[in-house]
């Protein structure tokens, strides 16, 4: 069984990214018996949502779990639904978007299809808190996880897909002292404990 795991390079001026770093630690590995296929994508409206879906060709994973910052989050977030909109800050390329869509006459939302209440189950009994968001928001965190999930469904696939938000790591702590942060060790164990209740 393989799963696509997909993270995104730092954007809007911070050091890095933690979903960066989680996602190349557990590129290759293999986790209760799922082959963890790890790429990072770059925060850019205009290419994000292409490279996704050739990766999702020419892998054919079961599951995509997609990661995203949410910096100032202070748990791990699956979230419940994504919508057909961009807005917020410019991206990496400088690309700015008020409210478009992510793409013209297709529906207005898509649910995760991925256990995300169990996943909070499972994180909290591991003692790693979390709770469901139900905004992915307007910014790539949300594109992607829209564009996943329009291309299994009109392509009838058998593919479990969704989107699961972490607080910052300490490094972006550092420089922000008043920004929730976690370690990348108990961020990668929870992303493992993600995986392994897929």
């Amino acid at each position: 069984m393989k799963i696509l795991l997909t993270g995104f390079e730092a954007f809007l001026g911070m050091a890095s990214n933690p979903t960066e770093v989680i996602v190349r630690q557990l590129d290759g590995v293999t986790i209760g018996g799922k082959q963890i296929i790890g790429k990072v994508l770059p925060v850019d409206f205009t290419t994000s949502a292409g490279i996704l879906l050739e990766h999702i060709k020419a892998y054919q994973p079961a599951a995509v779990i997609s990661l995203g910052l949410a910096a100032g989050r202070n748990r791990i977030t699956p979230e419940r639904v994504a919508i057909n909109c961009m807005d917020g800050e410019a991206d990496n390329a400088g690309n700015q978007y008020n409210g478009q869509k992510i793409i013209e006459g297709t529906p207005d939302a898509y649910f995760s299809t991925l256990p995300i209440k169990e996943m909070v189950t499972r994180l909290q009994a591991h003692n790693l808190p979390a709770t469901i968001s139900n905004t992915a928001g307007t910014y790539l965190c949300n594109q992607i996880m829209y564009t996943a999930r329009h291309y299994i469904e009109t392509n009838k696939l058998d593919i479990v897909s969704g989107f699961v938000h972490i607080p910052a790591h300490h490094e972006l702590a550092m420089t922000n002292p008043k920004l929730p942060s976690w370690s990348i060790t108990d961020l990668e164990e929870a992303v493992r404990v993600i995986i392994e209740g897929i």
